[in-house]
């Protein structure tokens, strides 16, 4: 049975929008030089987020949809034995820095949204594709046996024995790529993509601290809501 919300599971967001927008208001009026007041203002702010929040949408949507059927699929009994290469091969993509991975393709994408959205997909895919093994794995056999002993078809009792047990497994790893990506989100203002990195290169460039945290504060409330807002669809999924 789902999980029903009481009001204090609300707090924590709450608290951490309040104290965010305040921030805010404090950074914009009471700006240090007229300098800091041409480079932050509310409309900056707010195209920032949203262009954040479209980068983050993009790249975590691109990466369940190529994590997601390929970890079911090497779940497989053809397709299993190819399991450790393609993990190995994806990890690799994890473990290179993420400022590498700009720096490589940024020659053949070009500067903007897709060489952005190409590297936090890259470093959004294995968390999907281990926890989706993972789930689909620890699957207890004798229940898989059982609902082909019933007649269900593989392919029924994948989608409506398998997937739905390995759910909560497979939110987890969902969960974990989206504060990776939310997180690391923020070079996309090298590459020209926008989103809260560019206040955070404002701050850097203008030496001024207060810019730069309030850059670092909103990109991790993003992270901080995106997890939380997983969270809830996680506890409302069917135990």
């Amino acid at each position: 049975m789902a999980n029903t919300f009481r009001w204090y599971d609300f707090i924590l967001p709450v608290v951490a929008v309040i104290l965010a927008v305040g921030y805010a208001l404090y950074v914009l009026n009471n700006p240090t030089d007229a300098m800091v007041a041409g480079f932050v203002t509310p409309d900056r702010i707010i195209s920032s987020l949203i262009t954040h929040l479209y980068l983050v949408g993009v790249s975590m949507a691109l990466a369940i949809l190529a994590a997601f059927p390929l970890g079911i699929l090497l779940t497989r009994a053809g397709f299993r034995k190819f399991a450790p290469l393609v993990v190995g091969t994806v990890n690799i993509g994890q473990t290179v820095p993420s400022f590498a991975v700009i720096a490589l393709f940024v020659g053949i994408l070009g500067i903007g949204e897709r060489t952005a959205i190409f590297a936090l997909w890259v470093y959004s895919l294995l968390p999907i594709l281990n926890n989706t093994i993972a789930g689909v794995s620890g699957v207890d056999r004798s229940i898989i046996d059982a609902s082909r002993g019933m007649g269900m078809t593989r392919l029924n009792t994948l989608r409506k024995i398998e997937i739905p047990l390995a759910m909560p497994v497979i939110m987890a790893g969902i969960r974990t790529a989206v504060v990776i990506n939310a997180g690391t989100a923020v070079i996309a203002a090298y590459v020209g993509a926008g989103g809260l990195g560019e206040i955070i290169v404002t701050g850097l460039t203008l030496a001024r601290f207060q810019v730069l945290m309030l850059g670092a504060l909103y990109a991790a409330l993003v992270a901080l809501m995106l997890d939380y807002m997983l969270g809830m669809v996680e506890r409302l999924l069917p135990k």
